[in-house]
């Protein structure tokens, strides 16, 4: 039996799956709502926030703003394994599956979708094709682990789509909001739309903290090994992610206080090609894997790091080509606040068909013991 199956056996779905998360990722959901709280009360009691924050800026972003998106982005690159990447080349089926479900499906279902539910909302549906384009490279590794996936199948997969944004987001970008509405007879995105505004958000704020990323874990290791550097230099840099996306989005909320407090069913129309897309993702990619014979690990892999969307570079984009008052940002915002409590679901659901849909699998996780 391998390492993996050993493993999967021995921390088995044996406690709830929200037992297994961190008091910090188990209520995510209620930090965002709370940061959300907050940014509308401080929008309301602290007049000219709008000029102070837009005083000092990094290209058209605010500089509070610009560090919040980059601390949301560095500790979660910092946790790649990028030396595995050459591992992937033996499982050509697990790449290429992965490769079209994540930028070919996922954004063709995204643009769909928001198209379908928001033909009347121009920059929420905007907002929500950057989210789709925007590729998962943070949380999938939470929702992999608990669902008993191949870590080191979504370590290199999260690597792989880190590097393939910095190359193809902004040329998508274009694709998706200027090419494919014209050939299609929909109205284009508007004219202040810039694919070099995208490129400059994708470079600053995923090539930097990818660089970064990447000469920490490497020197990290080179000093300390990689046991001391996943146990205790990781852990201590992780929440600061979760703390620079709370920080970004009372930013945020301050900011777009008026839209949002005068159109409340702004939200829930954001909401709803949202969670469409999550649980269709996911779907799609679990019966492709299963169909392809695929074990359970590999299966589990390949549909959240399909299904999730890293919504810490949308919302950087949105605010950097549209600013930080825009609807594609809130669409951007809103991402994290359905994307948590919907995975976490998935991740019961995954377990769930591991014991229906792979007998005799190897790689499904042991059922509790009574």
């Amino acid at each position: 039996m391998s390492d993996l199956v050993a493993e999967n056996a021995q921390r088995g779905p044996q406690a709830p799956v929200l037992a297994r998360l961190s008091t910090l990722d188990r209520f995510l959901p209620v930090w965002i709502v709370l940061a959300m709280v907050a940014g509308l009360l401080l929008g309301r009691l602290v007049p000219g926030l709008d000029a102070a924050l837009s005083a000092v800026e990094v290209g058209d972003v605010s500089l509070p703003i610009a560090v919040g998106l980059l601390l949301m982005m560095y500790p979660v690159l910092a946790k790649v394994r990028y030396s595995e990447t050459g591992r992937v080349t033996s499982d050509r089926r697990l790449l290429v599956t992965s490769l079209v479900l994540n930028w070919l499906v996922g954004p063709a279902l995204m643009f769909a979708l928001a198209w379908l539910l928001l033909p009347d909302q121009p920059e929420y549906r905007t907002g929500l094709i950057i989210v789709g384009l925007a590729r998962c490279i943070a949380m999938v590794l939470i929702w992999n682990d608990l669902s008993c996936g191949d870590r080191e199948a979504a370590a290199v997969l999260v690597a792989i789509n880190s590097v393939f944004q910095v190359v193809a987001f902004a040329a998508l970008g274009w694709f998706y909001l200027q090419v494919l509405p014209g050939w299609l007879g929909l109205p284009t995105t508007s004219a202040d739309f810039s694919v070099g505004a995208i490129v400059v958000s994708v470079l600053v704020f995923l090539g930097i903290p990818l660089l970064a990323g990447f000469l920490t874990r490497t020197l990290g290791e080179r000093a300390k090994g990689r046991e001391w550097y996943e146990e205790r230099f990781l852990p201590r840099i992780g929440p600061v992610a979760l703390y620079g996306l709370l920080f970004t989005i009372v930013l945020l909320f301050a900011l777009q206080g008026d839209a949002i407090t005068s159109q409340p069913g702004a939200v829930a129309r954001i909401a709803l090609p949202l969670l469409a897309y999550f649980v269709l993702m996911f779907g799609v990619s679990f019966v492709a894997g299963r169909a392809l014979g695929m074990s359970y690990a590999k299966t589990a892999t390949l549909s959240f790091t399909a299904s999730g969307n890293n919504f810490e570079l949308a919302i950087a984009v949105a605010i950097g080509t549209f600013g930080v008052t825009s609807g594609q940002a809130l669409a951007g915002v809103v991402g994290p606040l359905i994307e948590v409590p919907v995975l976490v679901g998935l991740v019961y659901v995954s377990l769930w068909a591991s014991r229906r849909f792979f007998p005799g699998d190897p790689t499904v996780p042991a059922t509790r013991t009574r």
